[in-house]
Order: C-alpha cells, then structure tokens, then sequence
C-alpha cells in the first residue's frame, strides 16, 4: 500500500467533508481517492471515515489518527521539495585557474545536459587543496606528480622569438661576458607551476646548468611585476594567492617574455599559443617536465583519481597520463565507474556529464612557430 498517498487522500477528504472536492484538492480522481482511503481503514483495522449521502466526517478513530496522518503529508511534501533543490544544487569543483573560459564553458554545458548543474570553481593548486579540506567544493583537480596523475599536461619554455626546430636548452640563459650589465634573462613560474614537484626540478636544473638563483621566478601579483626567487631548498616564498592574482601574475609574466628581455615562461604548449608565444620543451629534462592532476572528491578517505578519460581534463588542456594505472580512454576498470561511496558517486556523476568534453580538448596541444 502507499502509505503517503492514502494518507495524503484521507487528510484531503476529511478537510473539505467531500470525496470529490477533496480528490480535486489532492489532485487524483475521486475513485483513486475513495480506494485508498478504503485501503488505509483496512490497513488499520478501523473506519477513518462516517459516509452518509450528502457529508463525509470523521470517525473518533479518524480524528485521532488524523493529525499524524496530515505531518506524515507534510513530511512528504517537504522531502520531495527539497530532493528536488538538491538535485538542482550546483556541485561546485575547484578547477586550476587558468583553465580557458571556452574549455570551462563546454564543461559547464556538458554536465547541464547531463542533469548535472556543475559550478567550477577557478583556484591555484594551495587554495584548491584547501577549499577541498574545508568542503566548500564537492571535488577538486589537485596538483600532483605525473606518476601518481590521473592526466598530465605537457611544459616546456615560450619565447617571443622563433626559436629552433629542437628543444630550448636552459644552459643558453647562462649569463656571459658580453651580456655586462644587462639583466640576465629570466625563466618565469606560473602560479599553477609553484608546486614541489615542478618548482624543485626546476631549481636544481638552474642550480646544475650554472644560472643565477634570481633567473629562475615566479610570477607574483603586485601592482607591478614581482618576482620572487626560488631557493634550492624549495619554496618561492609568495603566497598561493586567489585566482584573479594568478590569473595576473600569468599576464604579467608573459608581457616581461613579450618585452623583448630573452625571458622565457614554462607553460603548456596550449597557452603558449593562447599568448601568441613559441613553445619548445626543455633539453635538458628527460622525462619531460609536465604538471599532473587527480580529480578528488570531499568524501574520498584518501586520494582515489578517476579514469583519464573523465571530461575535467577538457578544461586543462590535458593528455590522458599513460603511468597513473587508472583505466583506459573507454573508460574501463576506472575508480569512477566501479567504487563504491559517495566519493565515487560524485566523481561519476562529473564523469557522465563530462566525458564528451575531454575529447573535445584532446587535440588542442599545437605550438606557435
């Protein structure tokens, strides 16, 4: 028997003293009222309900059971709005900040046509660990090392001019007797890159080629350009800031490149292009140098990263990672589609809505120059 339906026809019937204008309030046929009012007297045991020609009243039975009966409606009601809002809430994911609008915008729009109403969240990697710890976002893309990424994204040095055909190699940044007093030329870190696992490499082949501490940067976001140097014992000393500093310190950055000064900027081949720059990877680095992350949801008791065909990485620009051991671009044997819990439910969830969006950014790694 449906409890709550009977009980929603009896609580109805007995407010107006009429089967048929209360099967109108309750907005089901007079017989489906009078069945089910018939059912929940036979399920209790008892007459709710005095019929006579012209008027329905209550029973003594029926006006006991009545109050519970109209908070078990309430009840109901109230249940049925708020999984509804619930199902319409934004699950908020914290996304590097420098994700393309167009890339966030496919994402946005793939989840909604999957019932998902997604809202990302632009963060640096430090305020996206954090926003996760706190649970002010559903998920996050933490910054991680490749071999434990779910998808990495390539980086190497942009310069203003058109270099070679190879790779850029960081001992020709080396200052020499010709350059006098000239600023020696500087490689800049973004925001997104001032992690231990891109900083420290960074720093120890600076350190290994003969560069100056000061040649190796990351890009702050002062009302001018700030630079602050990255010590060999890691660290850069600035802070993560918010995603608009960031976004920022990356303009910035990229206009000391454009000066003219020989700067150079680690970055992905996509924002290479985005900045009218010329990208090549890095000589001197095998394995190439490249950022990774895992998708990681709130509920999750320790990091569980998804297949690399999950559509987040669409707003990255990201390859799929062939060490992480997660599942293979169909999606098979990923921590998404079998695990269990709400961590898992959340990550499947981003993961139906946004498969389609990850193979639509799959081919936009093309260099300038």
């Amino acid at each position: 028997m449906d409890l709550l339906g009977a009980c929603r026809a009896f609580v109805h019937v007995s407010e107006h003293g009429s089967f048929t204008v209360g099967a109108a309030a309750a907005r089901m046929a007079q017989s489906v009222a009078s069945r089910r009012v018939a059912a929940l007297e036979q399920h209790f045991g008892e007459r709710l309900l005095s019929r006579s020609s012209r008027t329905v009243t209550l029973t003594p039975f029926g006006r006991d059971v009545l109050p519970l009966a109209r908070q078990l409606v309430q009840l109901g009601d109230r249940l049925e709005h708020e999984a509804e809002a619930a199902r319409h809430r934004p699950l908020r994911l914290a996304v590097p900040h420098d994700c393309p609008p167009g890339a966030l915008a496919r994402l946005i729009a793939d989840a909604q046509r999957h019932g998902v109403p997604l809202d990302p969240h632009p963060a640096p990697p430090a305020e996206r660990a954090e926003l996760l710890r706190s649970r002010e976002v559903r998920a996050a893309l933490l910054a991680v090392p490749p071999d434990a990424a779910t998808w990495t994204v390539p980086l190497g040095l942009a310069v203003a001019d058109v270099p070679g055909g190879g790779p850029i190699y960081v001992d020709t940044l080396r200052p020499g007797r010709a350059d006098g007093d000239r600023r020696a030329r500087r490689i800049w870190l973004q925001p997104e890159d001032d992690v231990p696992h891109i900083r420290d490499r960074m720093a120890r082949l600076r350190d290994s080629v003969g560069l100056r501490p000061a040649q190796l940067v990351v890009a702050g976001a002062l009302t001018d350009v700030s630079a602050a140097s990255v010590s060999s014992s890691g660290g850069s000393g600035s802070g993560p800031g918010s995603a608009s500093d960031a976004g920022g310190a990356l303009a910035r950055a990229a206009a000391e490149v454009l000066a003219g000064h020989g700067d150079a900027l680690l970055c992905s081949p996509v924002q290479a292009a985005s900045l009218a720059l010329h990208w090549r990877p890095i000589g001197e680095l095998n394995p190439a140098l490249a950022r990774g992350y895992a998708l990681v949801a709130a509920e999750d008791t320790e990091m569980d990263v998804a297949g690399p065909e999950f559509g987040t990485g669409a707003a990255v620009g990201t390859m799929p990672s062939v060490g992480a051991g997660t599942g293979s671009e169909t999606g098979a044997g990923t921590g998404s589609e079998t695990g269990a819990g709400t961590g898992s439910e959340t990550r499947s969830r981003i993961h139906a809505a946004c498969a389609e969006a990850m193979a639509m950014c799959l081919g936009t790694g093309k260099t300038t120059g």
